[in-house]
């Protein structure tokens, strides 16, 4: 990722060149939230704008608990995260400014390089305790501390998006009565739907600390439902670690979160492991070649200025006009020239009348071909060759037409209906919906059902796992993600499948349905657990636009 062309991918013509003055010069990516842009402010510091997704923002109880996050968010001030600069939880859409961190994320350096060193462990572990002493402070719960989620600068890690994880989180905790987050980075009581404290981050800090060390989970992959059963039934499996860090973990990974370490005492027990150094505020040479060179960032974008017109003009003088000379003109000549004057006037009068009426022609043809356009019948009948009629015995004048078709009770315009634009339907947005062999969801409220009566229904017995209904069809979308209603109003205008496998579907898939009503949806699988056939669910975001076919 320290490819700049990796880091900062280009805009796509679905993208604003704008978000409340902010310019865009690249994008960053995408998350459960929204898109992250790169921008700068107006002294040319780089900033990374977070766009709210449209399902999110429709939601009033999202904007509301946004907006309390985002207030509370301000007010972090730590070395360890990304300050948060700006914001508009009120926005269309709303958003978010945060300091952008030039540097990979956990997840990605791990990814490309391998494990930590344990001495690069332990500034990371440190970096992040203290930062969570920030947060913390402020009354803030992290919920969703994650190897993504902590950014490697040059000189130390940065944590980001504290806090307004919650706004989300909480949409869909409420719709589904089900825990949110990161299965394999969760606490025990996050996993049971229990209290989230802070000591909540601190077992997600030891989940972390493992994976920079590990290069894996700590818990293992594979269905969320079999990692989130592991967290809450078995100890983990330390014997892997460095020796060193060991004892660090095993305290952050308590499974009563009153046992857990605190973060002040997380900073000092990596403080005195890593010595003079600490004291010095070294960081070791492997820190600096493990992140790598730091990325060249894009320039600011210069607001465009249009091009003057230029206008060519002719020098324009004043003069006072000069008496001239009459001059003396026979009697005779005289008459004819006021002959030949009448006769001008009215050949000038005779063309204005002949373009009058042309005139009139072609907007009355102009009117039948809207008419046409809308609806109407596509033969000439008794009100066009009334109308038709009436011209062709008027004396020329447009309004005596109008008249003669007034006097016999019709009208040339208003008795036929005008095309209107038929208004976007709004999007319904339904978060986080649980799909297993016991339940179902529907188009009509309540969406979400505990029994195999709605309009989708998922199970994994016949040939593999798929989604069925008898009232809707479906259609998988390919490519990138955030499928709009236009797309999938154009891929449904031919689709015949009432079953659909999910076999080539993943986490971050789109399906888009229509139902015989006229609805449609964007199915958004969150989740997919299908390794056990008799366990298997799906975890998805629904958003529905009414009577959208």
């Amino acid at each position: 990722m320290n490819n700049a062309t990796e880091v900062f991918q280009p805009l796509r013509a679905d993208d604003p060149p704008a978000v409340a003055g902010y310019r865009l010069a690249a994008r960053l990516g995408a998350g459960g939230m929204g898109r992250v842009y790169l921008s700068h402010t107006q002294g040319g510091r780089p900033v990374a704008i977070k766009v709210v997704r449209p399902e999110l923002a429709d939601d009033p109880d999202f904007r509301r608990r946004f907006r309390r996050e985002v207030e509370a968010a301000r007010r972090v001030r730590g070395a360890y995260t990304a300050e948060l600069l700006d914001a508009d939880a009120d926005g269309v859409p709303p958003w978010l400014a945060t300091l952008y961190v030039p540097g990979p994320s956990l997840a990605e350096a791990v990814a490309r390089r391998g494990p930590l060193p344990v001495p690069a462990v332990l500034w990371l572990v440190a970096g992040v305790a203290e930062a969570l002493q920030a947060i913390h402070g402020v009354g803030i719960v992290h919920r969703d501390l994650k190897p993504s989620n902590v950014l490697l600068a040059a000189d130390g890690p940065r944590v980001i998006d504290f806090g307004i994880s919650l706004a989300a989180d909480a949409t869909s905790h409420t719709a589904t009565g089900a825990a949110v987050g990161t299965p394999q980075f969760m606490a025990p009581e996050q996993a049971t739907a229990g209290e989230v404290t802070a000591a909540t981050d601190i077992f997600a800090l030891g989940q972390t600390a493992a994976f920079a060390a590990l290069g894996e989970p700590l818990y293992g992959d594979g269905p969320s439902a079999t990692v989130l059963y592991r967290i809450v039934h078995s100890e983990p499996d330390l014997s892997r670690l460095p020796e060193q860090l060991r004892p660090l973990i095993a305290r952050c990974l308590a499974a009563d979160p009153e046992e857990r370490a605190t973060p002040a005492e997380v900073v000092e027990w990596c403080r005195q492991r890593l010595g003079r150094d600490a004291d010095a505020g070294a960081r070791p040479s492997v820190w600096r070649e493990f992140i790598g060179p730091e990325v060249t960032v894009p320039s600011p974008v210069v607001a465009p200025v249009p091009a003057p017109t230029r206008v060519q003009t002719r020098p324009f003088v004043v003069t006072q006009p000069q008496p001239q000379p009459q001059p003396t003109v026979p009697d005779g000549r005289r008459a004819r020239r006021r002959r030949n004057a009448l006769i001008t006037t009215a050949s000038l009068t005779a063309g204005a009348l002949v373009m009058a009426g042309l005139a009139w022609t072609v907007a009355d043809a102009g009117g039948r071909f809207r008419d046409w356009v809308a609806g109407s019948r596509s033969t000439p009948g008794p009100q066009v060759s009334e109308r038709s009629s009436a011209s062709e015995t008027s004396t020329g004048s447009p309004s005596a037409s109008g008249s003669a078709s007034g006097a016999r009770g019709e009208t040339q315009e208003t008795s036929r209906p005008s095309p209107t634009v038929p208004a976007t339907p709004r999007a319904e947005p339904h978060p986080l919906q649980m799909l297993d062999a016991n339940t179902s969801l529907s188009f009509k409220k309540p969406i979400h059902r505990d029994d195999r009566k709605g309009d989708i229904r998922f199970d994994c017995k016949d040939a593999g796992c798929a989604l069925d209904s008898d009232s809707s069809v479906f259609v998988q979308m390919m490519g990138a993600s955030g499928t709009s209603l236009d797309e999938c109003r154009l891929f449904l205008a031919r689709a015949d499948s009432h079953r659909w496998p999910l076999a080539a579907a993943a986490n971050g898939s789109e399906i888009c349905v229509k139902h015989s009503s006229g609805d449609i949806a964007l199915l958004v699988i969150q989740t997919k657990s299908t390794a056990v056939p008799d366990l298997a669910f799906l975890q998805l975001d629904m958003t529905i636009w009414r009577d959208a076919a």
